[in-house]
């Protein structure tokens, strides 16, 4: 998903008026991306002048952060205070949900591959 990084963008509404999905508006004079409405074309990376919209690979060290925010705030919950055991159990079960993120992830990626090389396909 594309985004703007604030700081780059002057406020130019290059992207706004070119994205062919309408799905780029303007908030206090900065670009923002709806990402329900974004269809991914990209077209938006290749237009901006300041190079503000952004790839989100770039954003994977802040959602990590976020994520392991989440799991300490979750550890130290009133529930789980002191009691070692139930702190284990906890991570254990944060393990198993992010390892199905991954598998979700996966069978994602090996369905867009099928529907590359289908009839969709040019």
């Amino acid at each position: 998903m594309p985004w703007i990084k604030e700081e780059l963008c002057v406020g130019c509404e290059t992207c706004v008026d070119e994205c062919p999905a309408g799905a780029i508006l303007m908030e206090n004079d900065i670009a923002v991306i709806d990402d329900e409405a974004c269809i991914r074309c990209a077209h938006c990376h290749e237009i901006c002048p300041e190079e503000a919209v952004r790839h989100d690979g770039e954003r994977i060290p802040e959602e990590v952060q976020a994520n392991m925010a989440w799991a300490n705030k979750l550890i130290h919950h009133d529930y789980y205070a002191g009691d070692k055991v139930k702190q284990r159990q906890l991570i254990e079960r944060l393990q198993r949900y992010f390892a199905k993120n991954i598998k979700v992830t996966e069978k994602t990626i090996e369905q867009l591959v099928s529907l590359k090389n289908s009839e969709y396909a040019e």
